[in-house]
This record gives C-alpha cells, sequence and structure tokens, in this order.
C-alpha cells in the first residue's frame, strides 16, 4: 500500500518524507488556502520534496478552463497529478489529459457506479471519500471494499483506488485489508500509526535494563 499525505503544509510534508514512508502528496484549494501562500509557489515547492505523485486540483467547474487550467498544472512539474471533480466536465477532462500522459486522481468519488466512471475515463486514480459517507451514516469503507471488488473483475483497467477522507488508523488497517492500493492520510493520523501502548512500555524496559548494565554503545 502506497502512503500519500494530505496537506500542502510543506515543513510538515519534510518531516514526513524525510521518514522514508512517504510515497505522495494530495492537496486541495481548502488547504493551500490554509498556507496563505500563493497555490502556484505552494505546488511547485511540494513537486520538489517528494519524488512521487502531488495531486493538484483544479478551481474550474466547466470543461473548457478545467482543461487549460489542469494542462497548466501538469507542466509545473514531471510528478504532477491533476485533480478533478466526478463530474460530466470533470471526467471529460480527465479522458483528454490522460490521453495526453498526464496523471489524473478524480475526486469527490462516492459511489461504486462513479468509480466506473472514472476508470472508463482512464483515471490514474480515484479518491473515494469514507469519512464523508461516514458522517452522513453511511458505511464509508464498504464503497472501497465494492470499488476493489469491481475494478479486479476487469484487469485491464489500470485506475489505482485512492482511500481519501481518512479519520483513523482503521480506515488505513481496513483500506488494507481490502486491497486498495493508496491511502491519502492527514499527518496527525499518519503519526497515530506508530502509536501502540505495548511498543511504549516494552521500550521503558529495555531502556531501563540497559541503564542498569551503565554500558554505551557509543
Amino acid at each position: 500500500m502506497k502512503f500519500f499525505v494530505d496537506t500542502a503544509d510543506t515543513e510538515e510534508i519534510r518531516e514526513l518524507a524525510d521518514t522514508g514512508l512517504l510515497d505522495g502528496v494530495t492537496t486541495n484549494p481548502s488547504l493551500v488556502a490554509k498556507t496563505g501562500r500563493d497555490f502556484i509557489e505552494v505546488v511547485k515547492e511540494i513537486c520538489s520534496i517528494v519524488d512521487g505523485p502531488v495531486s493538484a486540483e483544479v478551481a474550474a467547474t466547466d470543461y473548457e478552463t478545467m482543461l487549460e487550467e489542469g494542462k497548466k498544472l501538469a507542466d509545473l512539474a514531471d510528478n504532477i497529478a491533476v485533480k478533478v471533480p466526478l463530474t460530466m466536465a470533470g471526467l471529460k477532462t480527465c479522458s483528454q489529459l490522460s490521453k495526453a500522459g498526464t496523471q489524473v486522481n478524480v475526486t469527490l468519488c462516492f459511489s461504486p457506479a462513479q468509480a466506473i466512471l472514472a476508470a472508463k475515463a482512464g483515471a490514474t486514480y480515484v479518491s473515494p471519500f469514507v469519512g464523508r459517507l461516514d458522517d452522513i451514516g453511511q458505511e464509508g469503507m464498504s464503497l472501497i471494499g465494492d470499488i476493489v471488488q469491481i475494478y479486479s473483475n476487469y484487469p485491464a483497467l489500470q485506475t489505482e483506488v485512492l482511500v481519501a477522507s481518512i479519520r483513523n488508523p482503521m480506515h488505513i488497517v481496513q483500506a488494507g485489508l481490502m486491497g486498495a492500493e493508496v491511502c491519502t492520510i492527514p499527518p496527525q493520523v499518519l503519526k497515530q500509526l506508530v502509536s501502540h501502548p505495548l511498543t511504549d512500555k516494552g521500550l521503558a524496559a529495555f531502556v531501563a535494563d540497559w541503564e542498569k548494565t551503565g554500558q554505551s554503545i557509543l
């Protein structure tokens, strides 16, 4: 499973990239707005930090403008994945950009039917939002299972399932069990993955025993 981090905070991205655990980054207009910085500047910096895909989202909603924005974003760096919404205009844009060799992330997916359309349009990634479905009383992770199963029925489809709107570590574990290729994770949730009380307890015991020896490795 690949780990993308869902943020536009470049310092946070640098910190996580240094761990070797990061495979890519996803952003959106809301995340970039939180930085208070220029959108293009932020995207370029992120692309220089990580080697993997960096999803940068178009702002337009009509096809013509969306396509022009997508082309401009794709020219910023070789590792850009243009993010488009799962609308007819977005799917049309996805098809054109994909044919030109650009990676495309089709976002705001909330049903298996939509995921089928994204794959038909040639999306590199489809982003189902599990947390937002949970918020309205639906089982978000069941959507992931459905999409993974549908895609597995058609080996010719190359679209990867990118689990988005992740709220807790169990979403990631469940996504792995279902066979999703990618999870895009808020920084705080990614850091939660390493925590376990028995790890802390065991480490404390090892440190205490080592101190009793009075030795030093260095």
